[in-house]
């Protein structure tokens, strides 16, 4: 049978439909517009916006982190360091009760190197509190790729590729933002030759930068995104004309650089709409910060934001969340997502500007071309939420209903915590 969602305000990605009807037939969306057929199941959306499922373009996830990103409505993660390459995520792909996921395997870094000094003296990585071990069969072991020279960013490029990574990612970091000055860092001639060959087997490239020397370094290596934004100092008008220049995207991490200078997520923390989905662990963390680097200025964060958009560089929401631990805090899957939203308003985004950057353009960057707008023959990937957050941006928090591939989530699912 057929699912009808009628007298909806619909957002299809890009602009606010005359439309306020839509079809699915299994995963598909197979009408926009018209009358519904007489025999559908009908779902009444009066006062409510239809939203292109949403996308979080820099995370470190897992299937927990999955199954918590789908419940505020965000259907695809984009992976910047982690194990969901092609060959490990096959029974992800096919539950429709976790958001889907893609993944650049580990990132090109030196052998000590970002993201090494993130994690305190004597921390194993190893699976968040209460975590289940992952469904099917054992996960293939991630390529380590550290390279010091050119020849060796060369030869793990085509490693990264066999072993299902989707897109190419290259630590370029000092930690001089992270309290570590001094860290080993891939120099320019070694990022030159791996985003060469990268590019050479057609893999789209993306550059850890938080520095605005090391985002010149990665925009003249000739990256296609920048997987954060600067924030030792303010922007320069040579620093914008480059990045803009280049064509390459940006995903500018706000809640990150805000968590980076100490600036906890409590206040979304607060909101019932966010504390009600999440557990003790992660209510913690979002009360928790990173704390690295106090000196900073999320004004002048947030001007380069407007400046690069203003400039026509396409602006990606992400937010850089991993796991449950207050040392990487201020950040939770899924209610980061919409934290970041509401960064974008503040540094001078539209709201449809700021959702553009949640759906369609990170679809269109990711060449991810089945999703991220509400299109007949496009997945089903929806959100339904009360309001109009295409003029109240944090009325996209009002989660109403979530399509993954044209199957609604359990209403129990979106409402639990699981504490």
């Amino acid at each position: 049978m057929s699912t009808a969602i009628i007298n909806a305000r619909i957002f299809d990605g890009h602009d606010v439909l005359d439309a306020t009807a839509l079809v699915i037939e299994g995963t598909t969306i197979t009408v926009v517009g018209g009358q519904p057929p007489a025999d559908a199941d009908i779902i009444d959306a009066t006062g409510a916006t239809l939203l292109p499922g949403l996308f979080d373009a820099h995370v470190h996830t897992n299937r927990q982190s999955l199954t918590l990103a789908l419940r505020f409505g965000v259907t695809t993660h984009l992976e910047m360091q982690g194990t969901n390459t092609r060959a490990n995520r096959q029974p992800i792909e096919q539950d429709d009760t976790l958001a889907d996921v893609r993944s650049s395997g580990f990132g090109i870094t030196p052998p000590g190197g970002h993201p090494s000094e993130l994690f305190p003296e004597g921390f194993r990585p190893g699976p968040p509190p209460g975590a289940r071990p992952p469904a099917g069969p054992p996960q293939a072991p991630p390529v380590m790729p550290f390279s010091t020279s050119p020849e060796q960013a060369v030869a793990f490029i085509p490693q990264l590729i066999d072993s299902g990574s989707d897109y190419i990612k290259f630590m370029v970091d000092d930690g001089s933002v992270e309290g570590h000055p001094g860290l080993p860092m891939l120099d320019q001639a070694t990022l030159n030759a791996g985003v060469a060959e990268a590019k050479r087997h057609g893999m789209l490239t993306i550059a850890h930068a938080l520095t605005i020397d090391a985002t010149r370094m990665s925009i003249d290596a000739g990256v296609d995104g920048l997987a954060h934004l600067f924030m030792d100092r303010p922007h320069t008008s040579d620093i914008i004309q480059r990045v803009a220049t280049s064509g390459a995207f940006v995903v500018p991490c706000v809640v990150l650089n805000a968590s980076m200078m100490g600036i906890t997520g409590a206040e979304l923390a607060t909101d019932p709409r966010v504390s009600s989905r999440l557990d003790d662990a992660w209510l913690e963390t979002l009360h928790s910060s990173f704390n690295h680097y106090p000196q900073g200025n999320l004004n002048d964060v947030l001007a380069s934001v407007k400046a690069l958009h203003d400039a026509g560089v396409d602006i990606l929401v992400g937010t850089d969340t991993s796991v449950p631990f207050p040392f990487l805090g201020g950040l939770a899957h899924g209610a980061s997502v919409h934290h970041e939203l509401q960064y974008l308003i503040r540094a001078g985004l539209t709201p449809v500007e700021a959702l553009r950057a949640a759906t369609s353009t990170p679809a269109r960057r990711f060449n991810l071309t089945d999703r991220g707008r509400i299109a007949v023959g496009l997945r089903a990937d929806l959100l339904l939420v009360d309001g109009d957050p295409t003029t109240t941006i944090s009325d996209s928090l009002n989660t109403r209903a979530v399509w993954r591939r044209g199957t609604r989530l359990a209403d129990a699912a979106i409402t639990a915590t699981h504490r």
